[in-house]
């Protein structure tokens, strides 16, 4: 799910034979598809939030945390890993699912984050939840701005992080077996670090990938919906990693 547009779509130019084409820059069909990703990944980022807000305000957030440490119960990490599920779904159904199928399942997917993210209004003020979002939209946009409009080929970034994401999961199990505030650190600074990259290396991904399916339709519409849920798990990882630092704790 995390290296880019699945390989099941065909052929695709690479960054690299579409970036800088005058074409681009005044195709309306390329505007109007990135323009349908960044409302699905905003909508879905909004969903998310106000779940999360509306269900840590009510008392249902006992039934899946501890409401003084935050900590999941057995439901809870039931919750925790049903975004999981659905973009397993979403990856390894994508040929099978319609679009409207695939749209559906995003929203689930949307939902079921903010029920899990609810937790952080446990561990955190609001003022630094609020202060660490609008950091993370500042800097996603300049990122995402940047994957759009640059003529450098980000196509090698794609594998150096994604091994650099791999390392990260690793670390961060190590880190649950071995606590550590220190490497705690550590990890959020680097997950940001590579989350920032991978904002700019699936927008342009995303880009470039509209030139293999543009009047495809279903298909279309389908990768758009891909697209979204990449850039949505790029933003809200790492908004969570922000939150270590920026994060005022309870």
């Amino acid at each position: 799910m995390a290296n880019g547009f699945d390989p099941r779509l065909g052929a695709q130019p690479s960054p690299a034979t579409t970036i800088g084409r005058d074409s681009v820059a005044v195709d309306a069909g390329l505007r109007s598809y990135m323009l349908s990703v960044y409302n699905y990944m905003a909508s879905g980022v909004l969903l998310t939030g106000i779940v999360a807000m509306l269900f840590a305000r009510s008392g249902g957030i006992a039934s899946l945390f501890n409401p003084v440490t935050g900590a999941p119960n057995g439901l809870g990490l039931l919750v925790i890993f049903s975004p999981l599920a659905i973009v397993l779904i979403l990856n390894f159904g994508f040929n099978r699912i319609s679009a409207g199928t695939a749209q559906l399942l995003y929203w689930a997917f949307a939902t079921v984050m903010g029920l899990s993210l609810s937790s952080i209004f446990i561990r955190y003020t609001g003022a630094s939840i609020a202060l660490t979002f609008f950091a993370t939209a500042a800097s996603f946009l300049s990122l995402s701005l940047w994957g759009y409009v640059t003529k450098k080929d980000l196509t090698g970034w794609g594998s150096f992080l994604l091994m650099g994401l791999f390392g990260l999961l690793v670390a961060m199990v190590l880190n649950v077996i071995w606590p550590s505030g220190s490497m705690t650190m550590a990890i959020s600074a680097i997950g940001v670090l590579i989350f920032a990259g991978l904002t700019a290396y699936y927008t342009q991904t995303i880009k470039s990938t509209y030139f293999a399916v543009r009047g495809t339709g279903d298909l279309a519409r389908k990768v758009a919906i891909y697209g979204a849920l990449q850039l949505y798990l790029a933003f809200m990882n790492m908004f969570m990693f922000l939150l270590n630092f920026m994060g005022d704790r309870r």
